[in-house]
C-alpha cells in the first residue's frame, strides 16, 4: 500500500544532516557540557556554537538564546516568567488570542489563580487577530501580549510586528510562538520587534525534545525550572547536547534553504487543494481569504465525521489530521475552528493537510484522489 505522510505542522521527519551533526554527540563525544574537563569542554563548545548559529538566523545575541525540552516548555516559561516577574508591579494583564496553542492558553489561564486578568481575545472569520481588537484590550496594567506568529491549524499568518508595536505603546511586552512558523517564513526578531519568541526544533527536520526561547536583552521572566546553574542560571537540567546541536544544524538548513522548500512544499499543496475543490462536493477551504502559511491547508468535508475521515484515510495510508496532535485526545472540536465562528457541527467535519518538501506532486495528487474516494464512501455516495 502506498503511503503518503501529509501532517508535517504535527511533527516533521528528522533531516538527515541534522542527524549526521548530531551523532557524535550520541556516541564518543557524551561529554555533560557543565563539566569542566576537556570532555565537557567539548560539549560546551559544540552547545555555544549552536547558539551563535540560532541566534544569527533570527537576528539575535547569543546570550538571548535559551535552550529548552521544546515549544510547550518555552511557551510556558514566557508566559508565566513574565506574570511573575512584573504582577509584583501593578502588571497584572496577560493578553491572547482564542487561537493560540493549548500550551500558551493553559498557561495564560492557570495565572488566574493567582490574581492574574486574562483576555482571551476573538479573531476575525479569516482567523487573524485586528489591531483595532487588541487596543481595545490594551491598558497600562498589561504585562504580556502573546500571539502565535502563524496558527498551526488554519496556517493563517499574523501581523506580528504591528501588534508588537501596538503592546509596546502600552508598555508591555510581547510574546509570540513561532513554532509554527519557523523555517517557513522569517522569524527575525530585529524585524518583527518581539520581545520572547517561542520555537520548536522538530517543526523544521529537527529532533523532538529540543526548543528555545528567545528573550530580548533586559528582559527578566521569573525561572521556569529551578535546579542548577545552566542556560545562566536561568533554566535548570543538564544541557541536551545532541538535540541543541542537531536543531541548531536544521534550522540553518531550513533558512537557508526556505525559498525552495516553501516552493516544493507549496506545489504539493496547491496540486492537492485544487483536486480536492474539483472532485469532492460540499468542501470549503478554510481562511482562503487570509495570508496563510505555504504548507497548510485546512478543510471542511460537509456531512463527514471528521476523526472518522481521519482514521479512513489513514488506513488507506494517508496520514493527516484534525487538528493540533497535541489536542488530538481532546473529545470537543478544534477550539481555532470554532473562534473563527465556526459551527462544532462543522468543526468536527474539518481536517488539515501539512506538507513538506518530502511530498511530491504526484502523491499529493494521488492523495487528494484517496480523500475523494474515501468522501464518497463515507457519505454514501
Amino acid at each position: 500500500m502506498k503511503r503518503v505522510y501529509l501532517d508535517y505542522a504535527a511533527t516533521s521527519p528528522l533531516d538527515g544532516r541534522a542527524l549526521a551533526a548530531m551523532m557524535p554527540y550520541l556516541t564518543d563525544e557524551f561529554g555533560n557540557a557543565d563539566s569542566v574537563h576537556s570532555f565537557g569542554r567539548r560539549a560546551a563548545d559544540a552547545v555555544d556554537t549552536a547558539r551563535r548559529r540560532i541566534a544569527s538566523a533570527i537576528g539575535a545575541a547569543r546570550q538571548e538564546i535559551y535552550f529548552t525540552s521544546g515549544g510547550t516548555e518555552a511557551n510556558n516559561w514566557a508566559v508565566k516568567g513574565v506574570a511573575h516577574a512584573l504582577g509584583r508591579t501593578v502588571k497584572k494583564r496577560i493578553i491572547t488570542t482564542a487561537i493560540e496553542h493549548p500550551s500558551v492558553l493553559a498557561a495564560a489561564r492557570s495565572l488566574e489563580r493567582y490574581g492574574f486578568d486574562v483576555a482571551i481575545l476573538p479573531v476575525s472569520a479569516g482567523g487573524v487577530l485586528g489591531a483595532e481588537t487588541l487596543r481595545g484590550a490594551l491598558g497600562a496594567d498589561t504585562a504580556l501580549v502573546s500571539v502565535m506568529t502563524a496558527n498551526n491549524e488554519a496556517g493563517t499568518v499574523q501581523p506580528v510586528r504591528e501588534l508588537a508595536a501596538l503592546a509596546h505603546e502600552y508598555g508591555a511586552l510581547f510574546h509570540t510562538d513561532a513554532v509554527q512558523a519557523a523555517g517557513h517564513t522569517d522569524v527575525d526578531v530585529s524585524a518583527s520587534g518581539v520581545d520572547l519568541m517561542t520555537v520548536s526544533a522538530h517543526k523544521f527536520g529537527g529532533p523532538k525534545g529540543a526548543g528555545f526561547l528567545y528573550i530580548k536583552k533586559g528582559v527578566l521572566p521569573d525561572k521556569l525550572i529551578e535546579g542548577g546553574h545552566q542556560e545562566r542560571s536561568m533554566r535548570g537540567g543538564t544541557t541536551n547536547v545532541a538535540a541543541v546541536v542537531g536543531m541548531a544544524e536544521a534550522f540553518a538548513l531550513s533558512a537557508a534553504e526556505m525559498e525552495r522548500n516553501n516552493a516544493l512544499a507549496a506545489a504539493a499543496k496547491d496540486a492537492f487543494a485544487g483536486h480536492v475543490i474539483s472532485n469532492v462536493p460540499d468542501v470549503r477551504e478554510n481562511c482562503a481569504s487570509s495570508p496563510r502559511l505555504p504548507h497548510i491547508v485546512n478543510f471542511t468535508f460537509f456531512g463527514v465525521n471528521g476523526d472518522a475521515l481521519v482514521q479512513s484515510l489513514d488506513l488507506a495510508g494517508i496520514a493527516c489530521s484534525l487538528g493540533s496532535a497535541c489536542s488530538s485526545g481532546s473529545l470537543e472540536p478544534s477550539h481555532v475552528l470554532t473562534a473563527i465562528g465556526m459551527p462544532e457541527s462543522e468543526a468536527r467535519s474539518s481536517v488539515r493537510f501539512s506538507f513538506g518538501p518530502g511530498v511530491a506532486v504526484d502523491d499529493a495528487v494521488y492523495a487528494a484522489g484517496v480523500l475523494a474516494d474515501t468522501v464518497r464512501r463515507l457519505r454514501g455516495r
